[in-house]
C-alpha cells in the first residue's frame, strides 16, 4: 500500500500591508492672493495717503477707481517716515505683472531718493508703476524713459552736492578753518584747568564744574587729570 504523502503545514498567511493613500492637497489657485481674493495677474493696486486725519482721501479713491484699480490701500501717514505699514502691506500684495498706482509722486514718496528707490525695488520684481497727476507709467516705452531721466537727473544732483561740499571744505581749509563741532574747551580753559590741577585742594569735578563740562570731557582733554590729585 503506497505511503500517503504527509501533507505539508501550509504557510501562515502573508499580511498584506495596504498603504494608506492621503487626499490630494487642494491645488492653490495660481491668482489667490494672500487675503483669499483671486485676482488675475496684472492687478491695478491703488495706494493712496494722506498725511492728517483732517485730510479726505476721497479724491485720490475716485482717482484710483476711475484707473482701474480693483485693490486700493489706504494709509494716513506722513511721508516723511521710511516705516508706513499699509504700504508695505500694498508691495507685498503685489506680485510679478501687476502695477501700483498712485495719484502724485509724493503719495509714494517725499524725495527723489525715496522714489528712485521704491520703483527700482518694484522693478526688480516685475512690478510695474504708475502715478496718474504726471502720466508716468513704468509699463510703456515712454514711463521708462521718463522715469530713466528722473533717476539720471537725481544722480546729478547728488553729485552736485558732494562736489559743493568737497570744495567747501577745501576753502575752509586754506583759510583754517575745520569742519565739525566747536571744541568744548578753548586753550584758555586748557590753561585754566592745568594749573587749577596743580593745585592738590581742587578736584577734577569741581574744575570741570567751573569750566561748564563734564569730568569724562575733562579728561578726554587732559588725560593726566585722571591721576593729577591721587595721593
Amino acid at each position: 500500500m503506497a505511503k500517503k504523502k504527509a501533507k505539508r503545514a501550509s504557510a501562515p498567511a502573508r499580511k498584506v500591508k495596504r498603504r494608506l493613500v492621503k487626499p490630494k492637497a487642494a491645488k492653490a489657485h495660481p491668482w489667490r492672493r494672500r487675503d483669499g481674493e483671486i485676482h488675475k495677474l496684472g492687478l491695478l493696486i491703488g495706494y493712496a495717503r494722506v498725511s492728517t486725519l483732517d485730510q479726505n482721501l476721497a479724491l485720490q479713491q475716485d482717482a484710483l477707481t476711475s484707473a482701474g484699480c480693483e485693490k486700493i490701500f489706504t494709509e494716513q501717514m506722513s511721508g516723511a517716515v521710511a516705516d508706513r505699514p499699509i504700504l508695505h502691506e500694498a508691495l507685498d500684495y503685489a506680485r510679478s505683472g501687476d502695477t501700483l498706482v498712485v495719484w502724485k509722486l509724493d503719495r509714494l514718496a517725499r524725495s527723489m531718493k525715496q522714489l528712485i528707490e521704491t520703483i527700482e525695488k518694484l522693478r526688480l520684481r516685475g512690478i510695474g508703476f504708475r502715478s496718474l497727476t504726471e502720466s508716468i507709467d513704468t509699463t510703456t516705452a515712454q514711463g521708462l524713459l521718463v522715469f530713466h531721466m528722473f533717476s539720471a537727473l537725481a544722480e546729478f544732483e547728488r553729485s552736485l552736492i558732494r562736489e559743493r561740499t568737497r570744495a567747501g571744505l577745501a576753502a575752509a581749509k586754506r583759510i583754517g578753518r575745520t569742519g565739525g563741532r566747536p571744541p568744548k574747551l578753548t586753550e584758555d580753559d586748557l590753561d585754566a584747568a592745568r594749573a587749577m590741577l596743580a593745585n592738590p585742594d581742587i578736584g577734577v569735578t569741581q574744575i570741570a564744574d567751573r569750566l561748564g563740562v563734564s569730568p569724562a570731557t575733562l579728561y578726554r582733554y587732559i588725560p593726566a587729570a585722571r591721576t593729577a590729585n591721587a595721593p
